[in-house]
This record gives structure tokens, sequence and C-alpha cells, in this order.
């Protein structure tokens, strides 16, 4: 964490220094389309941080609720961009609920083996063709 508390930092540039989006136009763009919202309140990507604000970050299916403890504007490990905020539990069970849910519905979900091959095609491509003509 090289800059002081007291510095200001875009938004955008946060959000990529904090690894939530893999390039700072994606961050720009998501903060843009109000996917992200700043102490409840939506802004522009140039909006500065502060220590202590609180994010709202929704990247579908999920919603971080995360509370800024230091700036940085160099993108590090993910290990130092774990360093700069923190997330709140109601954020982390809402999330391992998601995750659950969509595992549990890729397991109920059948899915073959394999590709069909030459005759099975032929035989899904009539079955279509009687069921929209």
């Amino acid at each position: 964490m090289a800059e002081a508390d007291n510095k200001l930092l875009r938004i955008d540039k946060w959000l990529w220094a904090a690894r939530f989006y893999k390039t700072r136009v994606l961050a720009s763009e998501a903060v843009q389309h109000g996917h992200v919202h700043v102490n409840g309140v939506r802004v522009k990507p140039s909006r500065t941080l502060q220590v202590g604000d609180r994010l709202e970050i929704s990247k579908s299916p999920f919603t971080f609720l995360i509370t800024v403890l230091a700036l940085e504007s160099r993108r590090g490990s993910a290990t130092v961009a774990r360093t700069l905020y923190e997330e709140s539990m109601e954020s982390i069970a809402g999330r391992e609920a998601v995750q659950e849910q969509q595992r549990l519905q890729v397991a109920n979900n059948p899915h073959p083996d394999k590709r069909p091959d030459k005759r099975n095609r032929r035989k899904i491509i009539r079955f279509v063709s009687k069921q929209s003509g």
C-alpha cells in the first residue's frame, strides 16, 4: 500500500486494483451502468474514494458489500488486493447461498455423456422439424 490513506483515488481505478474487474475499462463501464454504489448512492467512474466508504458491487449473480480499508492505485497480487477491503458477513453468506443454489441446479440438469453421432443428429432434426411444422 504505497499510497497514503488520505490520498484520493478514482473508484474505477480502485476497483481494478482490488481485482473486482480485469480491466479499468470494465470497471468504468460497471460504474457507469449502475452496478456499483458508494454509500448507497449511484456514482460516476471519476468519483473519488475514501477509506471507510461502503461499496455495493453487483456482478451477476453475486453482490459484494464491502468497506474500503486502504487505497491503492497499482494492481498487485490477489493477497495484496484482499487487504484493500473487508467484506461483510451477510455478503459472504449471500454469495455462498447463491453458489450452493447454482451447484444444485447444475446437478439436477442431466446432460449426455457424449455428443450425438450422425444417426442421432438426424433423429433430432426430424423430431424438431415435426414439432415446428
